[in-house]
């Protein structure tokens, strides 16, 4: 039995089922100033700590919406080892994405993986579809919610 059809049928018992954690990591103002540098979205509700507390009502700046999104690949990396047979792993995308609370500024967050979906899609390839919820610690509302498309890809 080849390594992808091993992994598919191992992964098909887990649809439904929550397969990783990550751990926390804390976006501090320095992360927010560094990804709006890098991106080159200077708006002052990110970069203006003292605007911020004065003219929102997150009481200080908050992180980009596609910051939060870009660390589900560190969250990724804290829950996912390499299966049996597989030689890499790709981003394939998003079904879905939602915002659903914004990141002030020293916000811990963690990534939460519930297995949707598996398919082979040829000889080689496993598409696998999670929901990832990032959580906020101490929020009741995750910051988003997303479904995450990977590709998992093994020797033929």
């Amino acid at each position: 039995m080849s390594s992808l059809k091993r992994a598919v049928e191992h992964s098909e018992t887990l649809i439904g089922t929550e397969v990783g954690v990550s751990d926390w990591i804390t976006v501090d103002q320095d992360m927010i100033d560094q990804f709006a540098k890098t991106t080159h979205d200077m708006q002052w509700i990110h970069i203006d700590p003292e605007r911020a507390a004065a003219e929102t009502p997150f009481g200080g700046t908050i992180a980009h919406g596609f910051l939060t999104l870009s660390l589900a690949s560190r969250f990724a990396y804290d829950c996912f080892n390499m299966m049996p047979g597989q030689v890499m792993g790709i981003n394939y995308g998003m079904n879905k994405m939602r915002f659903l609370r914004p990141v002030v500024a020293g916000s811990r967050l963690r990534g939460r993986f519930t297995l949707q979906n598996v398919t082979a899609r040829n000889a080689t390839d496993m598409l696998r579809e999670n929901l990832l919820t990032v959580e906020i610690e101490g929020e009741e509302t995750p910051a988003l919610i997303a479904e995450w498309l990977g590709l998992a890809v093994f020797k033929d």
